[in-house]
């Protein structure tokens, strides 16, 4: 893989964001990726942009070493791009989030494996990591640490915002309201304090009754970016409200 999935713009035009159809979901990109074309390889590099760091976050909390996490995604991610690791994927599965984890799960398991039977002979030399007690001690989990599953559906939750956001932020400028947008983001992603709204409005040349107007108006559009987004990841329109349940509990709230 000659791109890294991270490097790539992976925020959808606010236009794409602000259909109401969701029957263009994640699986039919999957399903557009399968074909040896120029749009299912773009497909399917745009699905490698949209969950890198999930896909990261997993294998952090396997591997608890940062570098090493990127560059197994990065190998992840290259096999995706380069052969059929999807083609077993089907619409009827339902989540794409889903079905995406057990492809990481099975792929690490693969790796690890493959580094067994090394081990038990495959003619590398065996180098003991319990020579070193910090070794050792980096090995131990840490209970209060959030699980691999957890970290990935939690990083699966932020990317989906910030997407949303982003497609906002697009919108915003698109009619000419990036102002308005920049003054009223923290309301959006719950930075804002408390005595605020005064000041803000006046630089945005506002009301206070104006101001929350637009703060109103912000979420609302913003519920529905977000909204729009998972429902991407779903083969069924119906199951957006119970994905968005999973989102926010992944946020803990």
């Amino acid at each position: 893989m000659t791109t890294d999935p991270a490097s790539r713009s992976s925020t959808p035009h606010p236009r794409e964001a602000r259909g109401a159809d969701f029957r263009t979901t994640r699986w039919t990109q999957v399903n557009r990726a399968k074909a040896d074309s120029e749009e299912g390889r773009q497909a399917l590099a745009d699905l490698c942009d949209a969950y890198y760091e999930p896909v990261v976050a997993f294998f952090r909390c396997e591997l608890r070493e940062s570098d090493a996490s990127r560059e197994m995604a990065h190998e992840f991610f290259a096999r995706v791009l380069a052969g059929d690791a999807l083609a077993s994927a089907e619409r009827e599965r339902g989540r794409f989030r889903s079905y995406l984890l057990g492809a990481v799960k099975h792929f690490l398991s693969h790796r690890r494996e493959a580094a067994r039977r090394l081990k038990r002979g495959g003619g590398a030399e065996c180098v003991s990591l319990d020579d070193d007690d910090s070794a050792v001690v980096r090995s131990l989990p840490d209970p209060t640490a959030m699980g691999p599953d957890s970290a990935f559906d939690r990083q699966w939750a932020l990317t989906v915002l910030a997407r949303a956001l982003e497609s906002l932020r697009l919108e915003c400028a698109a009619e000419g309201r990036a102002a308005v947008f920049e003054q009223t983001r923290p309301w959006l992603t719950g930075d804002a304090a408390q005595g605020d709204q005064a000041a803000v409005a006046a630089k945005c040349g506002l009301s206070a009754a104006a101001l929350k107007v637009a703060v109103h108006r912000m979420r609302k559009r913003f519920r529905g970016l977000v909204k729009a987004e998972v429902a991407q990841t779903l083969d069924d329109p119906g199951q957006v409200e119970a994905e968005m349940s999973v989102l926010f509990a992944a946020l803990g709230g």
